[in-house]
């Protein structure tokens, strides 16, 4: 259950970031030697993938349990080990996805499976490429998950595809790591960077020409010790928790500030709020440093198809920001209905039983300025951004919130509903 609070203030600093501590495992386990991951994101999506490399005969250290440091002693390209048992990635479509691209080029067969809201993804955008370089895949009606993965030898590829996504890109790329001669994806429109640096920081040179990325197969990883800067998406949700609540002003450090993740802090200004950041540190070629945000009057904003993918995961919290005034339309983001859920659908629901004047659109949304959202009852829908989403804005309301469901925060933020606790003044 979620109070109304006037307003939120101080620092803190959020867990490691999702994205970059599934790279910077799979990474580690296909590299000669061992790497130690410090500040590995401590939820359950990143656990998962852990526990599927271990599962490939991958040996894996965590002296501080769930999150912080990790120690992964690698296998070497095309050296995992048939799984005894079908690999379970739980709530993580990234741990499926990039796996799918690993295990593709492994002359075994695999069952990749997840819980009930991952076996509702569709899974055709990253297994076709595979299966144009030469693996073979079976799956549920709807392309859907459980899928089995026939491993070949790979033959590279140039690959378009026809909506961008940095999980389908990051799946080809690892896949061309293993095959002999030079892998390309060509992105219809920029998504984030992190595989790229990752494999910089390994030792092996990701060619970048505009929106093209290659890379050169057959090259070994060196192992590396890595840090794993504070995730930008779960900062997001303090910060838009200071731009709501007049007289607020939260600071969130040790964050990742890479470019193609950090259009969230423009769209925070563009609502009105005052947002400064600053990088103070570049680690394995990733930009960290701080966020300060503070309230400010609240303007509409609209966000555009060319837009979406580049905050397609901070959609939900800037719902939220919007029903404390300004509004907003969305286009563009028919992915979020085939995300954890129907995002679409499950959060314009949930706003709307809480008080929000608000719509779906096939691919999108609009929240219309109104009086103060009122509370109530709405359910997570097996989504961890939706669960935060909805305490965001709940903070707002005349009354309070049940959440129903909250629990599933911890497949990416387990110390969300604390960290909000104490910033609350």
């Amino acid at each position: 259950m979620i109070a109304p609070a006037r307003t939120v203030r101080g620092r803190l600093q959020v867990p490691g970031d999702k994205s970059i501590s599934h790279r910077y495992a799979i990474l580690s386990a296909l590299a000669e030697g061992c790497s130690t991951i410090a500040n590995y994101a401590p939820g359950g999506d990143c656990q998962s993938t852990l526990a599927c490399l271990a599962a490939l005969g991958v040996s894996i250290e965590r002296p501080d349990g769930p999150g912080g440091r990790v120690t992964v002693t690698g296998r070497g390209l095309g050296g995992l080990n048939p799984p005894t048992t079908p690999l379970d990635c739980g709530n993580s479509g990234t741990t499926m996805r990039l796996m799918a691209g690993v295990l593709a080029a492994h002359p075994f067969t695999t069952t990749l499976f997840g819980d009930a809201s991952l076996s509702r993804r569709p899974m055709r955008r990253v297994m076709a490429p595979l299966a144009e370089m030469g693996a073979r895949f079976e799956a549920a009606p709807g392309d859907r998950p459980p899928i089995v993965i026939h491993g070949a030898r790979l033959r590279p590829i140039h690959y378009t595809p026809d909506v961008p996504s940095a999980q389908v890109k990051s799946a080809v790329l690892l896949a061309g790591l293993q095959t002999e001669g030079t892998t390309s994806v060509t992105e219809p429109a920029p998504t984030r960077d992190h595989t790229e640096r990752a494999l910089e920081a390994f030792g092996i040179p990701a060619t970048v020409d505009g929106r093209r990325v290659s890379v050169q197969g057959g090259r070994r990883l060196q192992a590396h010790d890595l840090t794993v800067p504070g995730d930008i998406s779960s900062a997001a949700f303090p910060a838009v928790a200071a731009a709501a609540l007049p007289g607020s002003d939260v600071t969130i450090d040790a964050v990742g500030l890479n470019p193609s993740r950090a259009a969230i802090l423009d769209l925070l200004r563009r609502f009105g709020a005052v947002v400064e950041a600053q990088v103070t540190s570049i680690r394995h070629g990733e930009p960290v440093g701080h966020i300060r945000v503070r309230h400010g009057a609240l303007e509409p904003v609209e966000v555009l198809p060319a837009e979406v993918p580049e905050v397609i995961d901070e959609l939900p919290v800037l719902a939220a920001l919007a029903t404390f005034g300004g509004g907003i339309s969305v286009s563009g983001a028919g992915e979020l209905r085939v995300k954890e859920s129907d995002r679409i659908s499950a959060l314009i629901g949930g706003l709307r039983a809480m008080g929000a004047d608000a719509d779906e659109r096939p691919d999108g949304f609009v929240i219309r300025p109104s009086r103060p959202l009122t509370g109530g009852a709405v359910d997570a829908h097996h989504d961890h951004r939706l669960a935060m989403a909805f305490a965001i804005a709940a903070l707002g309301a005349t009354g309070p919130t049940t959440i129903g469901g909250a629990e599933v925060v911890a497949v990416s933020y387990p110390s969300f509903f604390d960290d909000i606790d104490r910033l609350r003044s």
